[in-house]
Parts: C-alpha cells; structure tokens; sequence
C-alpha cells in the first residue's frame, strides 16, 4: 500500500492524532485535505501532550513531509503560533519541512468575529467559534481570499475590501462593529511574510510522493456524523470531513488511494448540540469524561459521552469504505462493573439496524449489555493481554461493522497501542 487515508469515524475527537502519528512511522508525507483550527489533534510522546490544530500530525516525526491541503481553511495568525510553539518546544525543522496550498483559503479576522456574534444567538449549534464556517461560506460564494493572495499586496487588499463590504450587514445587523481593511492588511503583512515561502501546489506534492512509490498518510479532521453532506444536519462541520473528502481536499484521483483507516473510540462522545441517542447523563458518563479525558482540546469545552452507536459505527464504514478499523481509549472503559453496545434504535413504534440520519433525535437506542472489567489496560502489547470480557467486546464491535479491528488503544501514549496490522503492508 502507498497511500492511506485516515479518517474520523464518529463525531470527532476520536484520537485520529495519535493513530497518525503511529502510522507516520512508516509514511514520509503526511498532508491533512479538510478543516481548519477547530481540529486538536492530541500526541503524548515521552509523556508529553502535543497539540496540533492545522498543522498534520505527522510533524512529530522528524523525517516527515507534511502538506496543508486546499480543502483545509487556514487561519494564518494560527499556524505561524503553531509553527513557533512546535520550534519551541524542540521538534526539528518544523518550517522546512512544511506545504502550504496556494489554493488553501484563509480566515481572517472578519470570519471570526461573525462566527462569535452567531454563536452568541439562541439559534447557536455549537461551533468552536474560529470562522471555520463564514471563511467556507466566502470560498463557496466566491469571495474567499486563498493563501496564493498574501503574495499579491493589491490583489489582497481588494479581496479584503470586497469580503467585508459583503459582510458589513451581516455585521451590524448582529450588533458588531465592521473592522477596516487597513488594519487587517497590516496585521496580514508579517504572517505573508513568514507563511509565502511555504507555498506551494499540494496536488503535485502528494501525487509526486504517491507515483514515486513513496508511503503517503492523508489525515482527515473531525468526524463522518460532522460531515457536511453525510453528518447529522445542521450539526456539522462546513467541510467534507468524509475519506472522498481527500480526493477533492488534496486534488488526487480516488483510485490513488489504497486504504481507508477509520478510527473510533470504544465510546462515544460529541460537542456542542446535536442528535446523541446513546448520551449518559449519570456516574458512568461521568465516568467516562472523567477518566478519558473528554474536554475539547481547542476549546476547553467538556464533551458529552455515552455509549458505543455500532449502527452509526457501521454506517461510517459505508460512507468511507473503511478497510479497517482502530478503537482508542478502551482503557477508558476498566473499572466499569458493566459496558453496553447500542445495536439499534427504536423508532416509530419500529426497531431498525439502520442509523436514521434525519430521525436520530427521535431515536431510542436498543443496547446489548456486556460484562466489564476491573483490569488497567495501559501495559498491553497483544490481544492476549487483553482481558476475555474486552476481548468479547471487541470481537462484537468487528461483527457487527464488519470491519477489522486492526489498532487498538490502550493509553495516551505513542506505546500504549496494540497494532494487528500495517495499513502500509
């Protein structure tokens, strides 16, 4: 295999960061093809937490390419912020090994104003307030400012005026104030400065790496149930958040892709509002924000947890084609005297199998009850290790998906993982 995919198979926040970071072992070009910094992607190494935003997750490993793709929207104070903290702390040659889509779109100050003047409203579905939305909503009607733009100071500055005469109504009619085209373009001017070296056409970089055999790792950001045309709408993201998405993210062709990795934790959660039929408002949910850590890694915020959806599981392996499946955090899970899987749903006096996208706030979930388990899991290599009740509460998971579980789990580290198979085998 040459190029895999990496995607979020649940409402985000799966660990799709640390499943890549393990996988870039082997791949020498990591490109990420959607979203913006509303993505956090968590890595622990050496017991030390790492968080990404825009940035693949593949920068950790020092050999590693890494490509921001044009499906991504980039806010350019973030990723020079991020570019910094990672020189920071010690990583090797973050810049120089950077590529920045010339056709990437950025955000800019005016997008995050009207995405927190939105989400102060009644009608707020939870957004992480960054303008990940109001800078999607400028590329689709074509008022968008792409980073090739910060190489051209009148291009840039009419591209600006234009964008914020459009959303001055907007605006004022949400109570605030317009910002002048002057003082965005002066605090644009030191970030093009530091970011039109990186530029670069990503459809080239990742199709040269994938002809010259080389092993590629398109890493996915949020989840298949945020996905603007597959997810739980108007609960979304504004991107194709989908593994189809890293075709039109990225500019290749969908029959370069060899592999699609779903990744899924062995609970569930979600942030901000929406449909969750499995939710636990109790001590095992607690439990699960608690131990797990559940607290959203850009915003802070908690998240909401409950039990394995196997139906939205496998409705995921459909819409991605999933090859195989990684389950993180089934650590999370011991000291829980009992665990549940939801295998269906009850709804209109019916029961289905089928994840009811349009209906989930109607649905009830029918759960199937396992027996838990006391044991921690942190220190297991193998399957073997594993205790029998997780090991039956594994193989159900893989029944009933149909996909094989080929990474799992066992802690926050880069080491606390069991790994069946290479998805570059």
């Amino acid at each position: 295999m040459t190029c895999v995919v990496v995607v979020g198979a649940q409402w985000g926040d799966e660990g799709k960061g640390k499943v890549v970071d393990l996988c870039t072992e082997r791949a020498s070009l990591v490109a990420r093809y959607a979203g913006g910094p509303n993505a956090g992607h968590t890595l622990v190494v050496g017991g030390e937490k790492t968080i990404v935003r825009l940035i693949p997750s593949g920068v950790l490993r020092p050999d590693s390419r890494c490509v921001l793709g044009q499906g991504m929207v980039i806010d350019p104070a973030v990723l020079v912020d991020e570019i910094d903290g990672l020189t920071r702390r010690g990583v090797e040659r973050v810049q120089e090994r950077l590529l920045l889509s010339e056709r990437a779109h950025l955000i800019l100050p005016y997008h995050v104003l009207v995405d927190g003047l939105r989400e102060a409203r009644a009608s707020a579905i939870g957004t992480t307030k960054k303008g990940i939305g109001p800078a999607y909503e400028d590329k689709a009607r074509r008022l968008g400012v792409r980073a090739a733009d910060l190489r051209h100071p009148k291009r840039l500055r009419d591209l600006v005026s234009t964008a914020i005469a459009a959303w001055t109504p907007v605006l004022l009619a949400l109570g605030g104030e317009v910002p002048s085209v002057e003082a965005i373009l002066e605090t644009l001017a030191p970030l093009g400065d530091r970011l039109t070296p990186l530029l670069g056409d990503a459809s080239r970089a990742v199709h040269d790496a994938i002809q010259a055999g080389e092993p590629v790792l398109l890493e996915g950001a949020q989840g298949t149930l945020l996905d603007i045309d597959h997810g739980t709408y108007p609960f979304v993201t504004s991107s194709s958040a989908v593994a189809g998405g890293a075709a039109t993210g990225l500019g290749i062709g969908p029959t370069r892709i060899d592999h699609v990795l779903g990744i899924a934790k062995a609970y569930l959660t979600r942030v901000g509002g929406g449909p969750f039929p499995t939710e636990l408002s109790d001590a095992t949910g607690e439990h699960l924000r608690t131990v797990g850590h559940e607290f959203g890694s850009v915003t802070g915020r908690p998240r909401r947890t409950g039990w394995l959806d196997l139906p939205a599981l496998r409705y995921a392996a459909r819409v991605n084609g999933l090859d195989s499946l990684a389950l993180t955090k089934l650590d999370v899970l011991s000291g829980l005297s009992e665990v549940a899987l939801c295998v269906g749903y009850e709804l209109n006096g019916a029961r289905t199998k089928e994840l009811p996208v349009d209906e989930l706030d109607s649905a009830k979930p029918v759960l199937e009850r396992f027996a838990g388990w006391q044991e921690p899991l942190e220190h297991a290599r193998s399957i073997s290790e594993l205790p029998r009740a997780a090991r039956a509460y594994l193989d159900r998971v893989a029944e009933f998906v149909d996909v094989p579980i080929t990474v799992i789990g066992v802690g926050p580290g880069r080491e606390a993982s069991i790994v069946l198979a290479d998805p570059f085998a």
